[in-house]
């Protein structure tokens, strides 16, 4: 499990429920969320809203609850938001066992540049792999290093990190290299020049101050 982030998280009990408890508890600070799985029956926690609001910037961290004494190992497997203010509304965890495998969708990061003329379209933003519960990737790499117009990459191209597993359609294009259209490239070279005539001009204003 990654260290960057202590993920030791005390988890309230709650036997209240309904909008107006959790608008209170997320008033005091703090996030409704529901714990389940392994045949276990639901229990409805409140957690800290900060530190869990800090933990959950990274994707399908596992958290090591807390709850009345006892110690529970959760993934992370859905957070609702309001759609306005992106206030954390609830979160559901996913009871997990060190060593058992779960699929998780992991971040696709394209890495490198590729050859001159020519642009990466990302087709795909995440691809589902089976991985053990306590050591999820954070991303998937894919090195676009000198590709040329017309290169792509299906899942399968994929280098999967070491015990990983792909769940995703082995055919699922990931990244495709092409030569931008003129009216893109038209728009991109606009874009330079207005950018260059921006920053000359902020200098120009500099020098005369």
């Amino acid at each position: 499990m990654s260290t960057e982030t202590d993920t030791k998280v005390v988890a309230e009990v709650r036997d209240s429920f309904g909008k107006g408890f959790a608008r209170r508890l997320r008033a005091a600070g703090k996030i409704p969320a529901v714990i389940y799985g392994h045949g276990t029956d639901p229990v409805h926690v409140a957690l800290p809203g900060h530190q869990i609001a800090l933990l959950i910037r990274r994707a399908n961290v596992v958290l090591e609850l807390d709850v009345a004494g006892a110690q529970q190992l959760t993934l992370v497997k859905d957070v609702q938001r309001d759609p306005v203010r992106q206030i954390i509304e609830h979160i559901d965890l996913l009871v997990v066992k060190k060593g058992e495998k779960v699929q998780v969708d992991i971040p696709v990061v394209v890495v490198g540049e590729s050859a001159a003329g020519t642009i990466v379209n990302l087709d795909n933003t995440t691809v589902s792999l089976e991985v053990e519960a306590t050591h999820i990737p954070q991303s998937v790499e894919v090195d676009v290093e000198g590709l040329e117009d017309g290169v792509r990459i299906s899942a399968a191209d994929l280098k999967l990190p070491a015990g990983a597993t792909l769940v995703t359609e082995p055919e699922t294009l990931i990244v495709a290299v092409g030569v931008p259209s003129s009216t893109a490239a038209d728009e991109i070279e606009a874009a330079d020049e207005a950018a260059a005539e921006e920053q000359s001009g902020e200098s120009t204003v500099e020098a005369s101050e």
